[in-house]
């Protein structure tokens, strides 16, 4: 499975994913870094078929609507340190790999994971 990390989240997340030798790029890895335009996001994530995960509500209505991004983690944990995050990150994210075998839109709070058809 393959990953897309917008900009609003740590670069370091990307390494905790490549630690479990999942392919991850992130925004800053773009040549356009963390200015990418999120049409180009989508864009990448459709043709490279990689999970987008965002605090980015506006790609919910492009997923919603036209299918775009391929598929997306939502981040909705509000102001979070990186610190408790990651944490987050690490404890969920065998479970998360597992749900996108089934599902295209999830979404991820600092309690519950919310699995959307």
């Amino acid at each position: 499975m393959k990953f897309l990390i917008d900009a609003q989240l740590p670069r370091r997340l990307k390494y905790r994913f490549e630690e479990r030798g999942l392919d991850t790029i992130h925004t800053l890895d773009l040549p356009l870094k963390n200015r990418t335009p999120d049409s180009v996001l989508e864009e990448i994530s459709t043709s490279e078929q990689r999970v987008l995960i965002t605090k980015d509500e506006d790609f919910v209505n492009s997923f919603t609507v036209y299918g775009r991004p391929y598929k997306l983690l939502l981040v909705s944990t509000g102001n979070i340190t990186n610190t408790e995050l990651e944490k987050l990150f690490l404890e969920n994210i065998d479970i998360l790999v597992q749900a996108f075998n089934q599902y295209d839109f999830i979404e991820i709070d600092r309690e519950h994971i919310t699995y959307h058809r």
